[in-house]
């Protein structure tokens, strides 16, 4: 059968251009699977062992690649013989015409896709549907070459790094005694090792399951690599870094930090002991008021303590770090502890102590105005100071003795004053106020 060109026929100038576009096609096509051939992603994937979905993609981009290579045969071919078919005549016949029409622009290509499709033996295209087709099937076959070498290019060198530096962070923690089984990071350290080998060899093996294709219709190779797991196996790194790092400057400044720890336990001992003597001494003086118990020594701080000690002795600096830590912590607590038991049972003391300079001090400001003689204020400051300075004392009724006397005292007081007194006048009127209102809510009995 006649070749086909569809009831057109081209004239001479028209041939010529299409020649001239389709020789410019022909020369585009060849030069980009040649580029496709030489790439030094696709020679890596022909000499690799794959497997997964890079497998599975490069197979099919295989075939492809065949079948372009046959279509551009087939373009060469009737490229040629149009090119030949007018090179016969300067002015071709009409027959010529024709034939070069078909060539040109009927779809009379023929191509055997069969043997790899399993479609039809043989099918006829034009030139824009064979183009089209392998600007698709060009377009595949590069997006599966320049994944894997965008992949490759990226994460192997950067985990071969980052295995270059766990091995010497490795050496390093092993020094100090950070290993595994022996210290959490220890067995970090191990598990990122295992991590970042069995990363590399995925990478190499199936680098497509690491790709993160652009959304949208991006250009062939369009992505960037996934490198979630080699992130993550870095902060890791990182932290263990931290950790054997802290276990090195513990090396440095143990010994300074275990004389700062004895120093604050022996201060917290020494403040209890002080503890439990004052309580002795307000059980003897203070009658009707509860003194709180003063703990012993925290004899498990002072263990662990030795143990710190025992630590260094034998070079255990990853045990002595975390223990350090802990104990600085509670040696703190403890000295605040103890503290706050001094405070608390010497707390009547300063009770008494504050009732006797209010007592003198209201004693004091009636002196000044002439009224400390008074019978009312003489018979109530002799009642409060009886029970201030009698031992056993107790601060509930001395506590309401002073009120009393300082109730006697404001309203002496605020008799009538001189106007060069009226601000005093005033702050005795607001004294007894107070007092009154105290009386009232029931707190003269609080210490």
């Amino acid at each position: 059968m006649a070749p086909d060109s569809g009831g057109k026929v081209l004239s001479r100038e028209e041939v010529d251009r299409a020649l001239a576009r389709l020789g410019a096609e022909h020369e585009a096509i060849e030069t980009s699977l040649l580029a496709l051939q030489d790439h030094a992603g696709r020679r890596l994937l022909e000499g690799a062992e794959l497997s997964g979905i890079t497998r599975e993609r490069w197979v099919r981009a295989e075939r492809t690649v065949s079948l372009l290579w046959a279509y551009f045969d087939t373009c060469t071919e009737a490229l040629t013989t149009a090119r030949e078919l007018r090179a016969k005549r300067r002015s071709p016949t009409r027959d010529d015409l024709v034939q070069l029409s078909a060539l040109l622009d009927g779809e009379n290509l023929v191509i055997a896709g069969g043997a790899v499709t399993g479609e039809r033996l043989a099918e006829r295209v034009g030139w824009p549907a064979l183009v089209e087709r392998m600007n698709a099937g060009y377009a595949e076959v590069l997006d599966v070459v320049a994944a894997a070498d965008a992949v490759w290019s990226a994460l192997p060198a950067r985990i071969d790094l980052l295995a270059a530096e766990l091995h010497r962070l490795s050496e390093l923690a092993h020094s100090v005694g950070v290993r595994p089984g022996a210290h959490p990071s220890g067995d970090q350290l191990r598990r990122v090792t295992d991590e970042l080998a069995a990363l590399r060899e995925e990478v190499i093996a199936d680098p497509l399951a690491f790709w993160l294709p652009a959304g949208g219709s991006s250009a062939p190779g369009g992505g960037r690599p996934d490198t979630t797991r080699y992130d993550r196996a870095a902060r890791a790194l990182d932290d263990i870094r931290r950790e054997v790092d802290a276990v090195i400057g513990v090396r440095k400044d143990a010994e300074e930090r275990l004389v700062r720890l004895r120093d604050l336990l022996s201060r917290a001992d020494r403040t209890l002991a002080e503890a439990r003597t004052a309580r002795g001494e307000v059980l003897a003086k203070i009658a009707a008021s509860e003194v709180p118990a003063v703990n012993g020594p925290a004899t498990a701080l002072h263990e662990q303590l030795a143990t710190a000690a025992d630590y260094r002795r034998r070079a255990q600096w990853h045990r002595l770090s975390p223990l350090l830590e802990s104990l600085e912590q509670r040696a703190e607590e403890e000295l605040e502890r103890a503290r706050a038991s001094l405070s608390a049972v010497t707390a009547p003391l300063a009770v008494r102590a504050e009732l006797r300079g209010r007592l003198d001090a209201y004693k004091a400001k009636a002196a000044r105005l002439g009224k400390a003689e008074e019978p009312l204020m003489v018979e109530r400051y002799d009642a409060a100071r009886r029970l201030l300075w009698t031992a056993p004392c107790d601060l509930r009724a001395a506590e309401y003795a002073v009120l009393r006397y300082q109730e006697a005292a404001a309203e002496i007081l605020t008799e009538p004053a001189r106007p060069r007194d009226q601000d005093q006048a005033q702050a005795q009127a607001q004294a007894q106020a107070e007092v009154r209102d105290r009386i009232n809510r029931g707190e003269w009995g609080k210490p």
